[in-house]
């Protein structure tokens, strides 16, 4: 076959070979093609004049039928009978209705792909929209199936972390964690230095004066960094925990109120107390004197939480002695466990000779990090050798909680949406669940 405007008919050839003076054009294959008067074919187009190319001599124009003879039926998408919708029409043999005119093969256009359709099943009654009374319209656009996800599921994350820091802000006020019967004095102690003390007392104690607990914080630290964390003053010529120690000042005097945060109060420390250690070794009954201060105090707390200096001296002595409760932030690596046995140890002794209630209660984990085995080895080790008094929360590595002091401000009102600020609500909302709980609705 060429390529050249026509079909080559093996039926259309004259005598002799010669070709026959009947050519069929490739356009003439559409329905209703006839042959007019003057032996010309129709235009298909009838606005635009098209240019036939003339026949060469040697005959007359045969028509030629516009309904092939040999047109197989049209394929069914839907019947498996048919086969495959896109497989190749076979070429039919040759049927000769007169041996001396063979049957012309027209091509057949091709046969376009149906996408599958099922048919349609029983709905159920589950299914369908229900309306919420007589007569209400259910309206299908607005129709949610049973596999949209949850609204837990389906909240953007910024949407779940609003609503932590709703929860954790606590903006109506209302007392949500349980207060104990009587004052909870804990001391926040480990001789070794950067395992979140000062973070854990300022998170702690903001968490809980957030949801109704009237709390105070004595900064006995004199870097004075808890004092930082609340925005409270604490530069030379303040009033500060000091003068309660060295000069007996009633602590009423001394304590201030955190702005922004209510019921919470802070004694603070300034540098002058680097210099008690030295001037309380000759102080008559030098282990007692932070307690006095606290029992003397005439206002009434929930919590009382003190912040030790990262040592064993004088300050961290009364601390103990004052306390009833320790709670120790244990860093999650090697070094933190390996000077908690030495903490221990002077904590018994403060016990056999000082403060027959001191315990120790509670077990923070700090800084952990997922991504490490040491961590997860060390957290192992400390829950099997403490059990119960290791708090479920763990704090991670975070550094909204860094930044937080920067700002004075604590994890808790800086970013309440973070996992620092979760991760420490959730402490103290143990914490408080493990003391002597109250009826919540009571207002002091």
């Amino acid at each position: 076959m060429h390529d050249d405007g026509r079909y080559d008919d093996p039926r259309l050839t004259g005598p002799g070979g010669q070709p026959s003076t009947d050519p069929v054009s490739r356009e003439t294959n559409y329905q209703e093609w006839t042959v007019n008067e003057s032996g010309e074919p129709p235009s298909p187009y009838p606005a635009q004049s098209s240019k036939r190319r003339e026949p060469p001599a040697g005959g007359p124009v045969r028509p030629v039928s516009s309904v092939p003879t040999n047109v197989p039926p049209a394929r069914d998408p839907l019947d498996p009978a048919d086969g495959p919708v896109n497989a190749p029409t076979p070429r039919p043999s040759a049927v000769r209705a007169n041996a001396a005119v063979p049957t012309r093969y027209e091509p057949q256009p091709p046969v376009l792909a149906v996408p599958f359709q099922a048919a349609p099943e029983a709905v159920s009654a589950s299914d369908t929209p229900q309306a919420d009374g007589y007569g209400d319209e259910v309206d299908a656009s607005t129709y949610v199936s049973r596999e949209t996800p949850t609204r837990e599921e389906d909240d953007p994350p910024l949407a779940m972390e609003a609503m932590r820091a709703v929860q954790i802000l606590n903006p109506s006020g209302e007392v949500t964690m349980p207060r104990p019967d009587r004052t909870r004095v804990m001391c926040v102690a480990n001789q070794k230095g950067g395992v979140g003390k000062t973070t854990t007392t300022v998170n702690l104690a903001v968490a809980l004066a957030l949801h109704g607990n009237r709390v105070l914080v004595v900064d006995l630290d004199p870097q004075g960094n808890a004092s930082t964390g609340l925005n409270v003053p604490h530069h030379t010529g303040v009033p500060d925990v000091y003068d309660c120690l060295i000069d007996s000042v009633p602590l009423e005097e001394v304590a201030q109120a955190v702005e922004g945060i209510p019921n919470l109060w802070c004694v603070p420390a300034t540098i002058d107390l680097a210099g008690a250690e030295i001037e309380l070794v000759s102080v008559v009954a030098r282990e007692s004197r932070l307690a006095r201060a606290i029992a003397a105090y005439p206002g009434h707390f929930d919590y009382v939480f003190i912040d030790c200096p990262p040592s064993l001296g004088l300050l961290t002595v009364n601390a103990l002695v004052a306390a009833q409760e320790v709670l120790i932030p244990i860093q999650c690596e090697y070094y933190a466990l390996e000077g908690l046995n030495q903490l221990i140890n002077n904590i018994n002794l403060v016990r056999q000779h000082l403060n027959p209630k001191l315990e120790v209660s509670t077990i923070l984990l700090t800084m952990y990090d997922r991504r490490t085995r040491l961590a997860d080895a060390v957290e192992q080790d400390v829950r099997n050798h403490f059990g119960d008094k290791v708090l479920q929360a763990v704090i991670p590595r975070n550094v909204r909680v860094s930044e937080a002091p920067s700002y004075g401000q604590s994890v808790m009102t800086y970013d309440p949406g973070s996992r620092g600020a979760t991760s420490y609500f959730e402490a103290a909302q143990e914490i408080a669940e493990r003391g002597v709980k109250e009826p919540v609705s009571r207002n002091a």
